[in-house]
């Protein structure tokens, strides 16, 4: 008996149960949520968390995301100003504002990124096909090197840019929430997750950057080398500034040495008649010494001092 009692009291409390739980519905911080009545909405939508009740197997509750949600494009081959053809990876960040009203237009999360697919990408290609590639890499303007400077221009990859990719981003995201405005969504922000050539084109720009790398080695190599004889050649003429300064002042010194033994010479000459004897007869044989050798003949005077100290030596 007692078995009975607890077998029937355990299914009235399962029943209830099943009861309430179709009655009540439990919304908490991060949802919001639309009530259907046969697929229909009835009333506002349900924005706070709380519990709330419904007509079991009548009506319906829907819930969405309150939490910023993710959006993340497929990579896209699109042709810039120029006809250049690039891949663009790009990805977004969108929230549900209205639930109502993206319940009525979208229905759920999945025909909103479908309807999102669509704005994004048609804003992305449009907006990329009307501007040039280094707008949309980007996003503001620097002084060049000196190296980078040619001809006093500069360089294609360095021209200022007209746009900018910040402001792309900001037109592509301002043109795609004019679009998902009666959408019940707002689209919070938008970004090229990454930008790149088709392989044609890089290889194109992987030969240009490589041609102007070697252009500008070429320029530092000849700068380098112009340098290098602008050197040489100052140290060819120091150098010869230093040896004639050096001859001259050798000839100078070895000048006032023969001066000196000249004064020397006469001094000693005019003292004694035998210094005056002795001072010739070196001079005599000094002369001797430096002008006959065993092959030469000379005719000399008999009045002449040489002749006479040679008489003399036999």
């Amino acid at each position: 008996m007692k078995s009975s009692v607890l077998k029937i009291s355990l299914l009235l409390v399962v029943g209830l149960v099943v009861v309430l739980y179709a009655f009540m519905f439990v919304v908490n911080e991060t949802q919001q949520v639309v009530v259907t009545e046969f697929g229909k909405p009835v009333g506002e939508a349900i924005t706070k968390p709380g519990i709330y009740f419904k007509i079991p197997f009548v009506q319906k509750a829907n819930f969405f995301d309150k939490r910023f949600l993710e959006w993340d494009g497929d990579q896209a081959q699109i042709s810039t100003q120029e006809k250049q053809l690039i891949f663009v990876d790009t990805y977004a960040r969108w929230q549900i504002t209205d639930p109502l009203q993206f319940f009525k237009r979208l229905t759920n999360e999945r025909g909103a990124q479908s309807r999102i697919d669509d704005i994004l990408d048609s804003q992305t290609k449009d907006h990329i096909a009307k501007n040039k590639i280094r707008d949309l890499v980007r996003s503001s303007n620097r002084e060049p090197l000196q190296s980078e400077l040619h001809d006093g221009e500069l360089k294609d990859s360095l021209v200022a840019i007209e746009v900018g990719r910040a402001r792309i981003q900001s037109d592509i995201l301002a043109s795609a929430n004019v679009q998902a405005a009666d959408l019940g969504i707002v689209i919070l922000d938008f970004r090229f997750k990454r930008i790149n050539y088709v392989q044609e084109v890089k290889d194109q720009v992987y030969e240009r950057m490589k041609s102007e790398r070697y252009r500008i080695a070429d320029k530092f190599r000849s700068e380098g080398q112009g340098e290098a004889s602008r050197i040489n050649g100052e140290k060819e003429r120091e150098l010869k500034t230093i040896q004639s300064e050096a001859f001259r002042t050798a000839e100078e010194i070895k000048g006032k040495a023969d001066a000196e033994a000249a004064a020397i010479y006469a001094n000693a000459y005019g003292k004694t008649a035998m210094a005056k004897d002795l001072y010739g007869f070196l001079k005599s044989m000094e002369t001797f010494e430096k002008t006959f050798d065993g092959q030469t003949s000379v005719i000399l005077s008999t009045d002449s001092d040489l002749f006479k100290y040679l008489k003399g030596m036999k």
